[in-house]
């Protein structure tokens, strides 16, 4: 069995990697991903339409994460209000694959799902075209990995871990990472 690392890998220039194991079954863990309560409660709201072509809807309103810490200041919008903004699902296959675009068509995340016994197989990858999306990929990986512990806090009912320092923590952790990742 496969089993969750402590960091995403860069696997490519434009791509990231995070691999966790989470409890299953698969079907609850499918649940998080797409129903729109179930997903607010560890990344963002929003509708989600189960079916290739359908649209994502990413209602990203972090004080609900967050509700007594201070974003830095770059990140104040995404805590209140919040933000809102669209993708589009390019695969959907319940409930093991969901491939959607991330609000741009250069921004692409893939969610796999593995039964392990009574655990989840989670690959997460997000791969970017373009420089613009490529420079935020330090902070999609920072993001996915803080999104992810809450998402374990959701599945195993513990207290959720901050949001905002540990964000803060890991993009300068991911940006030595990218930078001693070998070139692909």
């Amino acid at each position: 069995m496969k089993a969750s690392e402590p960091y995403g890998k860069f696997t490519g220039p434009g791509e990231v990697r995070l691999v966790r194991t989470l409890p299953g079954p698969i079907e609850r863990v499918w649940e998080y991903l797409t129903d729109p309560e179930k997903r607010a409660r560890w990344f963002c709201g929003g509708v989600l339409e189960q079916r290739a072509g359908g649209k994502v809807v990413f209602a990203m309103v972090h004080k609900n994460l967050a509700p007594d810490e201070t974003p830095p200041a770059e990140y104040a919008k995404v805590q209140d209000p919040g933000v809102t903004f669209e993708g589009r699902v390019l695969r959907c296959e319940p409930p093991r694959l969901l491939v959607y675009t991330f609000g741009s068509e250069d921004s692409e995340v893939t969610f796999e799902l593995t039964p392990q016994g009574q655990q989840v197989l989670l690959v997460l990858t997000h791969r970017t075209r373009g420089d613009e999306e490529r420079a935020e990929l330090t902070n999609y990986a920072s993001g996915w990995h803080t999104h992810l512990a809450h998402l374990l806090a959701q599945l195993e009912g513990t207290p959720r871990p901050t949001f905002w320092a540990m964000h803060a923590k890991l993009l300068a952790e991911y940006e030595k990472l990218r930078a001693a990742a070998p070139p692909t």
